[in-house]
């Protein structure tokens, strides 16, 4: 099947509706139908102000970056970034055209992604 890598950046300390922001994402793509997606804390990294953050003991609270990434269909690509933009959020993200599939498919997955490479 064809869709894409979806991935948004958000801070540690980025909330909203009083709850972090990567878990909101998680949680608004989830009740979209979104089959999965996953959230990653950055070991170190920068952003446009170039400073570095690492993960080291005396760093700030809530410096680091936080990947939230799902591997979608173009359709629900479109859901997820027009609920955002509905939500007048400004995140960076990157999206990368993939194919993908399930190997060894249950009943539960539908037949578009099963593997036919």
């Amino acid at each position: 099947m064809k869709g894409s890598f979806l991935r948004i950046y958000v801070h540690e300390r980025d909330r909203y509706h009083d709850r972090p922001l990567w878990e909101w994402l998680l949680t608004q793509a989830n009740e979209l139908g979104i089959r999965g997606g996953s959230a990653f804390r950055a070991m170190a990294g920068f952003g446009r102000h170039h400073v570095l953050h690492e993960a080291r003991l005396f760093e700030p609270a809530g410096a680091l970056t936080i990947e939230v990434e799902f591997i979608v269909t173009d359709e629900e690509t479109s859901a997820l970034l027009a609920l955002l933009r509905a939500e007048r959020m400004r995140l960076l993200y990157s999206r990368i055209p993939a194919k993908f599939g399930v190997i060894n498919p249950d009943s539960d997955d539908p037949p578009q992604i099963m593997v036919h490479d």
